[in-house]
């Protein structure tokens, strides 16, 4: 009963950790243990209820009461600090946030149906809806670039990108990845490409150092991607699309390399483990069921969609983050 009741009211706690993330209560609590009363005055909050939201967090480790209604900060309540290493804040303020609890509410409909419901929650298609709404947008550009300062790391230790001249980043939000990458290889030189509105807020080769080495286009991946490039890195991009999107993306990939007969694709994706082995991409999986309509994808998966798209999967090479490097070339 316990571990059933603890699931069905997993939202509670999401609920919760989002309102910590948005108040910065972690950043009150860098220096060491508060009072709820002194976290409400500089948060602006109700003191009660920053208590009994801090107490119910205290239970599942994301904080520690210290004394009679006074916090600290567990080693998981420090990842929500802003701007230090391994913040996750952005991350929880996205996936957090109220347009999430919308979007699962639907969740029924799309299992009867095997449709997504994300559009029928914002009357389009989802990334449209981004597009639109500039509030959404940002939390949800600023999620993946927290999320790929906390990959890009594991990535560049484990894969070696040595033998590229130009490589081309598409769909690469603000371009943490691709950034850090021409960073640790300083002879190589890369292509930034996404949305328009994505583009126009790229600013993470400026931050890193890299701008002379990045160009950056702007355009539609169903369209056509940038050519010039010896190999192409997605990150968390196929997950988005089922079998038919995601063969297009690939397939402009391919004309793109045509000519080059050791011409790479390189995404940085989750590969779901087998059975019950415990697995955050399960349930990413179920936010690509509801959202974009794509999926997560086990390595079989992947080279049966890399071999109907003109490339055969290479390799697969583990890192330390939740996302693995998935390797294939020009069949």
């Amino acid at each position: 009963m316990q571990q059933i009741l603890q699931v069905g009211s997993g939202f509670i706690a999401s609920a919760a950790l989002g309102v910590v993330a948005q108040l910065g209560i972690a950043d009150h609590l860098a220096d060491g243990p508060r009072s709820a009363a002194d976290l409400a005055t500089r948060t602006g909050a109700n003191e009660d209820a920053v208590y009994r939201v801090l107490r119910a967090l205290a239970m599942i480790g994301v904080f520690d009461e210290t004394s009679p209604r006074t916090f600290e900060l567990t080693p998981a309540g420090a990842l929500l600090r802003s701007n230090v290493p391994g913040s996750v804040r952005d991350l929880v303020l996205w996936m957090c946030d109220s347009f999430h609890f919308r979007v699962y509410a639907q969740i029924a409909d799309s299992v009867r149906t095997g449709e997504t419901v994300g559009d029928k929650v914002v009357g389009m298609p989802v990334f449209e809806y981004l597009q639109r709404d500039q509030a959404l947008s940002a939390r949800f550009n600023n999620a993946m670039t927290n999320f790929s300062a906390g990959v890009a790391p594991a990535v560049l230790e484990s894969y070696d990108f040595s033998g590229i001249d130009v490589l081309v980043d598409i769909a690469g939000g603000h371009g943490m990845l691709l950034a850090s990458i021409l960073r640790k290889y300083p002879a190589m030189r890369g292509i930034l490409f996404d949305v328009e509105h994505v583009i126009a807020g790229a600013g993470m080769a400026e931050a890193l150092g890299v701008a002379s080495r990045c160009e950056k286009v702007a355009g539609d991946f169903f369209t056509s991607v940038p050519r010039g490039g010896d190999a192409y890195i997605m990150k968390h991009i196929i997950h988005d699309w089922d079998d038919q999107h995601a063969g297009r993306i690939l397939q402009n990939i391919r004309a793109a390399l045509d000519g080059k007969p050791r011409g790479k694709v390189i995404l940085v994706e989750a590969v779901i483990k087998p059975g019950n082995e415990p697995d955050l991409s399960k349930l990413i999986d179920l936010e690509m069921m509801l959202l974009p309509g794509g999926r997560e994808r086990s390595e079989a998966e992947f080279a049966a969609l890399f071999a109907r798209n003109g490339f055969e999967l290479t390799r697969v090479v583990p890192t330390q983050a939740p996302l693995w490097v998935v390797e294939a070339q020009v069949r």
